[in-house]
């Protein structure tokens, strides 16, 4: 009965609106205003409802991976919406914001991202079954946010206009020599290769199944232009690029290793060149990564905050020549992933098994939840060497926009 005090002043102040309902081996406890569709979860014991008390951030993913924490009504996802919602706007009590604090600073200690360490952070997420990745991503298996032009727009439409947007962004020329920094699956450098034509794409990943999969679609491809792909460390690369972007990989950077990735970014950049930064980031003021995300799914990731970023941007003689906010986006493309992976459950089980599934239900359902809720959106942060390197105005991303869309629509008559 104690833990189930607790547990109800916890969550009282929390969750005011909508219709959660926890049931304990002691009780059952209603929470907020009774509005909209009943959210019912149950703790199999008492000593899972302390291990949430204790440490929420953490423990909440835990328990629902292990199966201790269970939905009786509703999913997973619509509770972390419910508790995302309510603590808001809430001031954190006394023990959570001194573990929060701790973990700030020890965040900043444990992202030693040198190279063994990000090639063995990137093999715990990226070198999973491919399969895996073919259960939720969209055909071109773009595995970062997507560019919704509108809210009901289908996935593989939504990542074919990330990939322009960026392309755009770029404003590329035939001559061009590109540097993807983080390629995936090769998707992105396909595409800069073919619609944009560009002369050569260099595609460098710390993933040997990522390289497998984007040097057999290299292969596959009809229209085979010149790219290559490598298992290469950023640190490692030389030479000069007419062009570089780095997509949902600079968030394995690390924030000590901020200075040298710019600082590589500037060596490898031609006078006149161009760089995209597309990465998650914090819109607050610095924070850290969930915890139970940095243990189980992105060992050694971090979510910067602009604040963090611009200042190395500027220490290595970069020039910010544009930033796009894209807020709802993410939101979007993890709903599209979350469902996506409900609907094949019984294939991830069968390639992995039902505590995998649940961790991961749980990692797309966190994301998509602190997406709708929280301070995190995605950075597209253009940078050049020196100013007036891209056009007068924004206009030109429209028309190379437009100009793309031509280009695709010519291949896939062709094919």
């Amino acid at each position: 009965m104690a833990m189930d005090k607790l547990l109800v002043l916890a969550l009282q102040p929390v969750v005011t609106v909508g219709d959660l309902v926890v049931l304990t081996p002691s009780g059952r406890h209603r929470f907020g205003d009774g509005s909209g569709p009943q959210v019912m979860c149950r703790f199999q014991d008492s000593r899972a409802i302390f291990s949430f008390l204790t440490d929420p951030d953490l423990k909440l993913g835990e328990l629902y991976t292990e199966g201790r924490l269970t939905m009786e009504a509703g999913s997973i996802y619509d509770l972390l919406c419910l508790l995302l919602r309510g603590s808001r706007d809430r001031k954190q009590p006394p023990l959570a914001r001194i573990i929060d604090r701790a973990r700030s600073a020890w965040a900043h200690t444990m992202q030693m991202n040198f190279l063994a360490q990000s090639r063995r952070n990137v093999a715990h997420h990226y070198d999973l079954d491919e399969r895996l990745y073919d259960l939720f991503l969209d055909k071109d298996m773009q595995y970062s946010c997507a560019y919704f032009e509108s809210d009901d727009v289908d996935l593989d439409t939504a990542q074919l206009a990330k990939k322009r947007h960026i392309a755009a962004k770029l404003a590329l020329e035939p001559d061009h020599r590109v540097l993807d920094i983080g390629c995936g699956w090769g998707g992105l450098s396909l595409y800069l290769s073919s619609a944009a034509g560009v002369a050569h794409v260099l595609g460098i990943t710390l993933s040997e199944e990522q390289l497998r999969v984007a040097t057999r679609r290299q292969g596959e491809a009809s229209d085979r232009r010149p790219v290559t792909f490598a298992l290469t460390d950023y640190r490692e690369v030389s030479g000069t690029f007419d062009r570089i972007v780095s997509v949902g990989m600079f968030e394995h950077v690390g924030i000590k290793f901020y200075d040298r990735f710019f600082a590589k970014c500037h060596e490898l950049l031609k006078d006149d060149g161009i760089m995209l930064l597309h990465t998650i980031g914090c819109s607050a003021t610095p924070g850290f990564v969930m915890p139970w995300l940095n243990k189980y799914i992105f060992p050694g990731a971090y979510v910067p905050s602009l604040s963090e970023i611009v200042p190395v941007i500027e220490r290595h003689g970069l020039v910010i020549s544009d930033i796009e906010i894209l807020q709802r986006q993410y939101a979007l493309t993890l709903r599209h992933w979350r469902e996506r992976f409900l609907n094949r459950w019984s294939e991830a089980a069968a390639l992995y098994d039902e505590r995998f599934c649940r961790m991961w239900e749980f990692y797309l359902s966190a994301g998509e939840a602190a997406f709708q809720y929280e301070d995190v959106s995605v950075f597209q942060i253009q940078m050049t060497k020196r100013p007036a390197v891209t056009p007068l105005t924004r206009s030109y991303i429209a028309a190379r926009e437009s100009t793309l869309q031509e280009a695709e629509r010519q291949q896939a008559a062709k094919a």
